[in-house]
């Protein structure tokens, strides 16, 4: 497809962007994501619970995996599924372009989760993987095509970022219903079938409304401008893919039938230094030798920041699909419309579509209010906000502090408690997340554009894999840690976002008025 100069990276005419509240591009990537959240949700829904559940004769038979081993597993999985992003940004940037990284991750991930509805061990641990790489390429390009979609910025390149958003959670709220739905109550495998077939829904779409996006994320930015040698650069670079994806499955392939065996929880506890060693690593390439200007290397350093603050809030923030997943199947009251399911409960399940809820009703409000804000002047600059949304999650954990001790005491917990935890998580995610992933854009140099969405979900990988580990120590040996651990996520979470109101004004000066 040719390029046409008189248009901008969206493939819109300067003169007619005024005349467009939002480019028609936004809505291919709006349910492109929606769909992918669909399917990725779904299964997350029930992957604790899978681990852990009994293995039994018949239908539904769980993996019977201990508490501490099953969330040391799920945190790896989804420190991953974020980790990855980074050579995901790298192939998008030298080799495929940001379009069909989204592509050909998107049917890497249907074709994972297909894997994880076939009935054997060696499939669990197959379909993880084909879906950790397949997210990898499609997370950190998809949001970087919408950055594109706004190159004049402003305000309103927020607002565009918060709709995407609300796609995002349009779909995780439909997967867990979905396949928690089939997989709690009918087998696990069709729960994990039914998010395959999201995926595949959103790769229709995909295909047939991609015109739609013009020219932007079409071409890799970082290519070489010789053509013969870009030729044969990414030969080798798809050889070496090819063997790594076939190593990888091995891998996995040989740990499901039992070949040699994995300590989950020994790997979870020492991968955290090695992404921090990752992320200073990158930085430190980036400032060295990434021939960044004085301004850029300023942005940068802002990126840095958010990089922390996003572990913390994430390492909070997911505890939703291990201990507070655990915590609705065995702690709370789920006798709501209990009579219409097999055990007289309403799937644990569902309470993991209350965060998309919450943002589907609340994103427009939040949009609403940065943008009257912004027309006075008033909005609050980037870490006040980050500021906010972690000290509005914090609380969330004080709330789940006290349903801890009332479930401990031997009472089962009424569903309010969730319900309000996760409607202060949802807040906090509001403030912190769509602007967050804004401001990366922003202030990332435009040759390392992708690469520093990369940096973003590896922050992301970061608060997933400690997630993982806290909710270990939360359930297992018993339910008594779960109240201690619960304060000390509420401690953590309130320190940093004290830290970052006294550190606003000079990260707003590094900033630039860029955001």
């Amino acid at each position: 497809m040719t390029i046409d100069a008189s248009r901008n990276k969206a493939g819109v005419r300067p003169d007619r962007i005024a005349k467009r509240p939002h480019p028609p591009g936004l809505r291919v990537l709006f349910f492109t994501e929606m769909w992918e959240r669909f399917s990725y949700y779904g299964m997350r829904t029930l992957l604790v619970l899978f681990m852990t559940a009994q293995i039994i004769d018949g239908e539904n038979s769980g993996l019977a995996f201990s508490d501490e081993l099953a969330t040391a597993i799920y945190g790896i999985y989804t420190a991953l599924v974020y980790l990855v992003a980074l050579p995901g940004g790298w192939l998008a940037d030298r080799v495929l372009g940001m379009q069909k990284s989204v592509w050909y991750g998107g049917i890497i991930i249907m074709f994972g989760h297909f894997t994880l509805a076939i009935p054997a061990l060696w499939a669990f641990f197959a379909g993880l993987g084909l879906i950790i790489i397949g997210t990898g390429m499609l997370k950190p390009t998809i949001s970087g095509i919408v950055g594109e979609l706004y190159p004049e910025g402003g305000a309103r390149r927020d607002a565009g970022f918060t709709i995407y958003y609300m796609g995002i959670n349009l779909g995780a709220f439909f997967g867990p219903l979905v396949c928690a739905f089939l997989g709690e109550n009918y087998d696990w495998h069709l729960g994990f079938a039914a998010a395959g077939v999201g995926m595949f829904c959103g790769l229709l779409q995909y295909h047939f409304s991609r015109h739609h996006l013009g020219n932007a994320g079409l071409l890799p930015p970082n290519a070489l401008s010789d053509p013969v040698a870009q030729a044969t650069f990414v030969r080798r670079v798809w050889l070496g893919a090819t063997a790594l994806l076939v190593m990888l499955i091995l891998l996995a392939l040989a740990v499901g039938m039992g070949y040699f065996t994995i300590d989950a929880v020994d790997i979870a506890a020492n991968a955290s230094a090695l992404i921090i060693a990752m992320a200073v690593g990158f930085f430190g390439y980036v400032f060295l030798l990434g021939g960044l200007t004085p301004a850029e290397k300023r942005q940068t350093t802002v990126i840095v920041i958010l990089f922390v603050a996003t572990a913390v809030f994430w390492a909070g923030f997911e505890q939703a699909g291990s201990s507070l997943n655990l915590f609705a199947a065995r702690y709370t009251n789920r006798e709501f419309l209990g009579h219409l399911f097999p055990d007289g409960n309403h799937p644990a399940g569902w309470y993991q579509a209350l965060n998309p809820l919450f943002i589907v009703t609340l994103a427009p409000v939040f949009a609403a209010i940065w943008l009257a804000l912004a027309k006075r002047a008033l909005e609050p600059s980037l870490p006040v906000k980050f500021a906010l949304g972690l000290a509005i999650m914090g609380s969330g954990f004080l709330t789940m502090h006290f349903a801890a001790g009332i479930a401990l005491a031997g009472v089962p917990a009424a569903p309010i408690w969730l319900i309000s935890t996760f409607l202060l998580h949802t807040m906090g995610e509001l403030c912190l997340s769509p602007v967050g992933m804004s401001a990366t854009t922003k202030l990332a140099p435009q040759r390392f554009k992708s690469q520093m969405m990369g940096i973003w979900f590896l922050g992301s990988a970061l608060g997933n894999l400690v997630a993982g580990l806290l909710a270990g120590q939360a359930s297992s040996g018993g339910f008594e840690r779960m109240p201690e651990v619960y304060m000390n996520i509420f401690l953590v979470s309130a320190g940093v976002a004290v830290v970052l109101l006294l550190l606003s004004r000079p990260v707003k000066r590094l900033m630039g008025g860029i955001v």
